[in-house]
Parts: C-alpha cells; structure tokens; sequence
C-alpha cells in the first residue's frame, strides 16, 4: 500500500475537515496527502513520506521507532539477507536472546540494590532492555518463519 493510501484509509473514518481543522490545517492540504504524487505533482509528500525520507537520509530508524512507542506499540526489524547468513544460526541467536533477556534481569537487580525499588530513571533502562529483547526474539521468529534455519534437506 501506498503512502498515500494509508492516509486516505485513516482518514476515512474521521473526515478530511475535521481532521484539518483538529491539526490546524488545511482540508486543501490533506486532501493533497491523499492523492498519489504523479508527473504532475499533484500530491503533495504527505507526512508518511516525509518519515521515510527522514530515515533514509539519516540512515537512523528512531523516529519510527518513538513513533510505534507514542502508539504502544514497538518496532521490529525485518530479518535482512546479510544477517542471515551472518547471524543467523540458531545457536548464535538463542545464545543472543539469553544474552539480552539477561541484560534485562541484571537492570532490574542493578536498580534493586540502589535502593530497593525502581524509580523513573531505572524503569525507562528497563524498558530499553526490555524492547532490545523484543527486537532480537523477533528476528529469531522472523528468522524461523522464513525457513533460515531449516533443515539443508528442506527447500527455504
């Protein structure tokens, strides 16, 4: 689906007006971020474009990374070709999850014996590692969905 797309979808519940009007824009403006941008540029880079762009260039994807956050949700990344042949082995990667799941426990111990509680600070490590976990167990799924680690007899 298009970026464009996507914007039309969510904003067909709501209604373009509406929306301008809660965001403090134009309807002219996110009627444009509906239409596909042709040889006539007659869409306009809506603000889904705009993010890709931004982590292309910068080559960091932490926008969307705060953005699934600020959604409760998280952002997991697709297994890539160089990682699989690099990466991932099943024993390197359950090895990589204990590592991380450990991370995780030692955050929670570390903060313990601070002061026998958790405060903000610890419970935003916490959640780092927490997430880091979620990301590398992911991968591992990903990984066995996508036959990486079938067996040599079984075609991927």
């Amino acid at each position: 689906m298009d970026s464009h797309e996507v914007i039309k979808k969510t904003l067909s519940g709501a209604g373009v007006k509406s929306v301008a009007a809660d965001m403090n824009l134009s309807p002219s403006l996110i009627y444009k971020w509906c239409e596909a941008k042709g040889e006539d540029n007659s869409g306009a880079d809506n603000p889904l474009d705009r993010l890709l762009n931004l982590c292309q260039v910068t080559g960091n994807h932490s926008p969307i990374v705060w953005l699934c956050e600020q959604m409760n949700a998280f952002y997991v990344e697709n297994v890539t070709p160089d990682m699989q042949e690099e990466e991932m082995e099943v024993l390197k990667m359950t090895q990589r999850i204990l590592r991380e799941f450990s991370d995780m426990l030692d955050m929670v111990a570390q903060s313990m014996a601070n002061d026998n509680g958790i405060d903000k600070k610890e419970a935003r490590d916490i959640r780092a590692e927490w997430e880091d976990l979620k990301r590398v167990a992911e991968q591992f799924v990903l990984g066995c969905e996508m036959g990486v680690f079938a067996p040599e007899t079984e075609v991927k």
